[in-house]
């Protein structure tokens, strides 16, 4: 069963998980007086998946659609920083020669799938096995989200340190639709990178139920991907905001 946790109140606002007053063996036994000290701080890692061919959006790499000028790429880059993630890898496929002079003298790692026609869990692992192994958690973001921003992240990585024991994976969820992105343990990406190479993070769910949970939430922006002309022209209706290609695309 997929346990479920609500987050309260503003879509923009801090999840809270079930809180509950400490009992006395969360006290420390010197200053009885003073709460539990925090839990240590998690390093973060991501894996951005940017190798599709945009096939529903006349094969153009979505990715380098601009909103108020900027590609959506360094958009969700420039937040994941933000939102203190230590190390990022960018994995590329199709459309490579044009992502990749956009990413030129940036730190983030690029790792190219040579068979970007295969499934997405190709990507993933390509990614998973880039990173450097040192995170406790890793968030898996996909990069045609034009909404998704700092704060949203540091909401989904909040809510993942918040997380009961045995939860190993938080998937956010927008109106019982499941959104992006997902943040998981490195016991997860190690399992994954065990498996076979059909074996990616959601066939891991699929076999770890009880080790997933839902961040419930009414933020729109983890819902907001870009595949297709309708969902570009429903973006622009319902933000009155643009996306625009760049000239090199249009």
């Amino acid at each position: 069963m997929v346990r479920q946790y609500r987050a309260a109140g503003d879509a923009r606002a801090v999840p809270w998980f079930n809180r509950r007053t400490p009992g006395p063996a969360a006290v420390s036994t010197v200053h009885p007086e003073l709460p539990p000290p925090p839990p240590p701080p998690q390093r973060l890692a991501a894996v951005l998946l940017a190798a599709g061919s945009g096939s529903r959006l006349g094969r153009r790499p979505k990715c380098l659609l601009e909103l108020d000028g900027v590609p959506l790429l360094l958009r969700l880059l420039d937040a994941l920083a933000q939102a203190g993630v230590a190390e990022v890898v960018v994995v590329l496929g199709h459309h490579a020669d044009a992502i990749g002079p956009v990413l030129a003298g940036r730190p983030e790692r690029v790792v190219h799938n040579r068979d970007p026609e295969a499934d997405q869990v190709v990507s993933l692992r390509l990614g998973l096995a880039a990173l450097d192994g040192s995170a406790d958690a890793m968030i898996v973001a996909l990069a045609d989200q034009p909404l998704v921003d700092a704060q949203d992240l540091r909401d989904l990585i909040d809510a993942f340190g918040a997380r009961p024991p045995a939860t190993e994976v938080l998937v956010p969820q927008v109106a019982g639709e499941r959104g992006n992105p997902v943040i998981f343990s490195a016991a997860v990406r190690a399992a994954v990178l065990a498996g076979p190479a059909t074996f990616g993070a959601r066939q891991w769910q699929a076999a770890h139920p009880a080790a997933v949970a839902r961040f419930v939430t009414d933020n729109p922006h983890y819902r907001t991907d870009i595949d297709t002309a309708e969902d570009q022209a429903r973006f622009e209706r319902d933000t009155g905001r643009m996306l625009r290609w760049p000239p090199a695309l249009r």
